[in-house]
């Protein structure tokens, strides 16, 4: 079973050092400004100025074609300013945006996995635990998702198995485009994004990863600020 968000690992780089977008792609007042240049002919370095008021983190997207669909690169935490896109397809074009996210969250709970890898046992076991979907009385009042109001409460953690959790919580947004579950590894400094799921879930269940034994967790319903301006480069030949 495999982790549903954060990073998503690319395929190419760009050759033509990065340049504005027309006026429909600039960015609002408190936008990220996004420039790109490439250090080789097949990687690419972005570079921003943060977004204000200062997000809750930031979606680094990238596509392929002018107005085609973004894919998510990976969500990095609010005081970053830089990302490396590496080992791009050559001669292809790429456009990237960075989008700040808002929003409130649950109060963290912290929880601690037995010892054990993901056994075999784990492996075919049918997860039915596992799936997001939207629990019978999960619901609250709702409230809009850009007031404090509106964070998820009552959020609870099964241990399934050594490496799986079934996280529960009441839903209390009415327009949110979806739920961040952010998990901060005991070794860890921040938060990071370890699925993203659809609006009005209230169950999921996340199989961890290494690293993940003794964790806090804490869920988001999040909304997007407004976009950097779109930025691209193509990227050079081949190389031998």
């Amino acid at each position: 079973m495999t982790r549903t968000a954060a990073t998503l690992t690319a395929l190419t780089l760009a050759l033509a050092a990065g340049c504005s977008s027309p006026e429909r792609d600039r960015p609002g007042p408190s936008a990220p400004r996004l420039a790109v240049s490439l250090t080789s002919p097949a990687d690419a370095a972005l570079t921003w100025r943060g977004a204000e008021p200062k997000p809750s983190g930031q979606a680094v997207e990238f596509a392929t074609g002018s107005g085609g669909d973004y894919t998510l690169l990976e969500f990095v935490e609010p005081e970053r300013t830089s990302y490396q896109h590496p080992d791009l397809m050559p001669e292809t074009r790429f456009h990237y945006r960075v989008r700040p996210f808002y929003g409130p969250a649950s109060e963290p709970i912290e929880v601690t996995l037995p010892p054990g890898e993901f056994s075999a046992k784990d492996q075919a076991d049918d997860h039915q635990w596992a799936p997001p979907m939207k629990r019978p009385g999960g619901v609250g009042e709702a409230r809009p998702v850009r007031t404090f109001g509106a964070a998820p409460t009552d959020l609870s953690a099964t241990v399934m198995h050594a490496n799986g959790i079934r996280f529960t919580w009441t839903d209390h947004a009415r327009d949110e485009l979806g739920f961040l579950l952010e998990v901060k590894p005991a070794t860890a400094r921040a938060y990071r994004v370890a699925a993203l799921l659809d609006p009005d879930i209230t169950s999921f269940g996340l199989v961890t990863l290494p690293g993940e034994k003794n964790a806090s967790y804490r869920i988001r319903a999040y909304y997007y600020g407004s976009s950097s301006n779109v930025v691209h480069v193509t990227t050079g030949k081949d190389q031998p």
